[in-house]
């Protein structure tokens, strides 16, 4: 089915993307057992579970493999940091710091102008087209000689994946409903727990093909090389770059996309979660939502908790490899070593995504999870430089867990299409900026323990604790006056009201 685009009569000159016009009649209409409010269950009913499976079964493949390919082709080189990167380009770990916060450095130089293209650009067909970019940028890293040629490489990866994440959030934002959105999240980032997993056996195998063809192993981490008429097939760019053509054309952008083959019943369904999620794309980009969104103090203590978050994320993932190394293991085994790291990312997603779904409390699950996290880094900061400091490294993963539910805190409480996608992109540059900074905290002159690095981290994780718990207070004093004000006729989402101006939107907490 073809995309379907209506004119809102409300609006003259903008064009909205939106469902069919539907029957309002209960007869037309399946039942919708209750929606989504503050901290309630909702039941689904049987159509709409079909529905929902359909949903899962056509987006989450897909939109997994776009974020297993980032946290791959992002994350080669901290295991080509003892396979030899560092002698055989002439680098000092200084350098290799800067290496990892050049890729954010183009990241965070994307935001805005992707902030514009999210809302013009038929999101799919955008994301397809940064993924074969970042694919030939992947395979072109392994023909850098030097420090400058891997800055420049860093630089323009991040420049190209910084779409990616503003555009899968926006996607699940449009797909799901809100209180199903901590588990589409949950899913995003156990892809990257996969990538964790999968990229280590890789590079296990990897490490062993010590010169092979005369080749050093660190450029086998980012490439296979085939001689073919002389030609370089680059194992994860070329996977990059093929699922960025399957993205072109498969990867489900909303409600209408042809591959989800809505009934007309469905599209009843569609519309009360479109409804419940608040989300209805628009080409128009509304400046008061902007200005409304720079007045919360909701949006800076978020952009603040995503700050610290990432602080601790951009340096373990940069030194994940080398720390362990630090600890007295062997270039093979500090790589075997990061598969429990994945597994663990997973358990901790698990645990998050189980408990909001049990208790319906984000913020206080989120921060639970930070204060495991924060018990690693103090283990990491205190403990003798053993094997028993990778209970505390293990530990602090638990930050990845506590990051879903803010993202589910994002995703689930503003409304307003370009209030929505500002929030989204104000939130990346500030996960740009913690894990630009995040490394360059990681001084050489404290190896092996980096201890100055890892008390950073646990003030990070006590901020972000603190940033969360006044983020809830907040809320919850806006849904207490809201209770005596929410009208019987339910707002249409078609109005494109933020959350403060739709008197009747209730906080998730």
């Amino acid at each position: 089915m073809s995309s379907i685009i209506q004119e809102h009569p409300t609006s003259k000159h903008e064009v909205i993307d939106t469902l069919d016009t539907i029957p309002s009649d209960s007869s037309s209409t399946p039942q919708i057992e209750q929606l989504c409010v503050e901290n309630a269950p909702f039941v689904k009913s049987k159509a709409e579970k079909k529905l929902v499976k359909k949903i899962n079964y056509t987006l989450l493949p897909i939109a997994g493999m776009i974020i297993f390919l980032q946290f791959v082709d992002k994350s080669t080189l901290s295991v080509a940091a003892v396979l030899g990167i560092l002698e055989e380009t002439h680098m000092n770990k200084t350098q290799y710091s800067w290496l990892g916060a050049l890729f954010f450095l183009g990241y965070f130089a994307f935001q805005l102008p992707n902030n514009y293209l999210l809302q013009r650009i038929p999101i799919g067909r955008y994301l397809g087209i940064l993924l074969i970019l970042w694919g030939i940028i992947t395979a072109l890293t392994a023909l850098a000689q030097d420090f400058t040629q891997l800055a420049v490489c860093r630089t323009l990866l991040g420049l190209f994946e910084g779409g990616t994440y503003p555009a899968i959030l926006l996607i699940f934002n449009t797909m799901y409903r809100r209180c199903e959105q901590s588990a589409a999240l949950g899913f995003v980032f156990l892809s990257n727990a996969v990538g964790s997993v999968v990229g280590t056996a890789a590079s296990v195998g990897i490490a062993k093909m010590d010169n092979s063809h005369g080749i050093s192993t660190w450029k086998w981490q980012a490439c296979l090389t085939v001689y073919c008429t002389i030609k370089i097939y680059i194992i994860w760019g070329a996977i990059t770059v093929s699922m960025g053509f399957i993205a072109f054309f498969m990867l489900v952008d909303g409600p209408n996309f042809w591959l989800l083959r809505i009934t007309k019943d469905e599209k009843a369904i569609m519309r009360e979660r479109t409804n419940d999620n608040a989300v209805v794309r628009r080409s128009k980009i509304e400046y008061h939502q902007y200005w409304e969104a720079l007045k919360e103090a909701r949006f800076w203590l978020i952009c603040l908790t995503v700050l610290c978050d990432n602080l601790q994320n951009g340096g373990l993932i940069l030194y994940s490899t080398v720390l362990v190394h630090g600890l007295g293991f062997d270039s093979i085994t500090s790589i075997l070593l990061q598969v429990p790291n994945g597994v663990f990312t997973v358990i901790y997603i698990a645990i998050a995504v189980f408990i909001h779904r049990r208790t319906h409390q984000l913020i206080f699950t989120a921060c639970g999870l930070s204060a495991i996290s924060m018990v690693g880094c103090l283990l990491l900061a205190t403990l003798p430089n053993t094997a028993i400091k990778l209970i505390g490294y293990y530990l602090t993963w638990a930050q990845v867990g506590s990051y879903v539910l803010t993202l589910t805190i994002l995703t689930s409480t503003v409304s307003g299409y370009s209030k929505k996608i500002f929030y989204n992109s104000a939130v990346m540059i500030f996960y740009t900026i913690g894990n630009f900074a995040g490394p360059l905290m990681i001084v050489d002159s404290q190896a092996p323990s980096y201890y100055g690095a890892m008390w950073g981290y646990l003030g990070c994780n006590v901020t972000a604790m603190l940033c969360l718990l006044s983020v809830r207070c907040w809320l919850s004093n806006l849904n207490k006056s809201r209770m005596d004000q929410k009208s019987n006729t339910p707002t249409d989402v078609y109005l494109n009201l933020t959350d403060r101006e739709d008197r009747n939107f209730m906080y998730n907490l």
